[in-house]
């Protein structure tokens, strides 16, 4: 699950932006147990991989008992689509448990959703009720957040109903074993991290440079320890992040930069600038880390 302001902190490096200044960790990987929500909407009649019911709803609103101001003391609350909420491949999870625990408070206890492959907003935590409605939810975070807008757009321009609430979030990466500007001894050199990337599409490779984009390398890639992971195999979890890794060597101060691919062939944009926006969303650009030579515990 990942929080769409991730990496939120270089694109504020460009230009101010709103929200929490996340760097490349507003991203996590669990288990989760619990009941599908198909499932649960089949108990209810509505069959599986339906669109649209007969009284012409299109939409399933998930309401939280949590309480925020954007909302004026109303509680958040997000939709999906009936189809997407009905198709079982989608996965969509009324979640009580996490790591074959019950959930904690933090994690939504008791019951929250969880819509994989979708930005984390959309997976409304402390769950006191579900709605089946004809339009997506009005609340704030779909109406007035977690929308992408150009670089052109400001706060004196912005047009909120212009543009649709984002859901899938594209092909991501980044760098977590080393820092950027980390000192560090000459010689091999680790490079770990993780790619992702939304609508449940794989990750066909992840590339490494060391010159600025001109010249590659392939990180090999695993999803469980020891095993070669490979993009939409049945041996792979479609859902979870792809955990990937290089050596390099280092004899001096270097930019490594990583890059991923996903099965659709979408790959990450080159510059930070090119996807700027007002809210600090979705920065999927290359992931760069410099290393500088010195001391180290590398």
């Amino acid at each position: 699950m990942q929080c769409a302001g991730n990496r939120r902190t270089a694109m504020s490096k460009v230009r101010n932006v709103r929200g929490v200044g996340w760097d490349v960790s507003a991203i996590g990987n669990a288990v989760w147990g619990g009941a599908k929500l198909a499932d649960v909407l089949e108990l209810v009649g509505i069959p599986k991989l339906t669109a649209s019911t007969n009284l012409g709803a299109r939409h399933v609103e998930f309401v939280s008992v949590d309480r925020c101001k954007e909302e004026n003391g109303g509680p958040y609350k997000a939709s999906i689509t009936l189809s997407q909420a009905t198709n079982p491949e989608a996965d969509v999870l009324l979640a009580y448990e996490m790591n074959g625990e019950t959930l904690n408070r933090d994690h939504g206890f008791p019951l929250r959703v969880v819509v994989p492959g979708v930005i984390g907003a959309r997976s409304v935590k402390w769950l006191d009720s579900i709605n089946v409605i004809a339009e997506e939810s009005q609340g704030f975070f779909m109406q007035k957040d977690y929308k992408m807008f150009p670089p052109s757009v400001n706060w004196d321009n912005i047009n909120w109903s212009s543009r649709r609430p984002q859901m899938d979030f594209p092909v991501q990466s980044a760098i977590c074993s080393v820092e950027d500007v980390q000192m560090v001894k000459p010689g091999k050199v680790s490079i770990k991290g993780y790619a992702v990337s939304g609508g449940g599409r794989g990750i066909e490779r992840v590339d490494i440079s060391l010159d600025g984009g001109k010249n590659w390398v392939e990180a090999s890639r695993t999803q469980e320890p020891g095993k070669q992971y490979i993009s939409e195999h049945s041996s792979s979890d479609k859902w979870a992040w792809v955990l990937f890794e290089a050596t390099i060597d280092v004899s001096q101060t270097t930019e490594v930069i990583a890059k991923a691919v996903d099965s659709a062939a979408n790959v990450q944009p080159e510059n930070v600038e090119s996807v700027w926006n007002l809210r600090g969303v979705l920065n999927t650009s290359w992931h760069r880390v410099l290393l500088r030579l010195g001391h180290s515990n590398l």
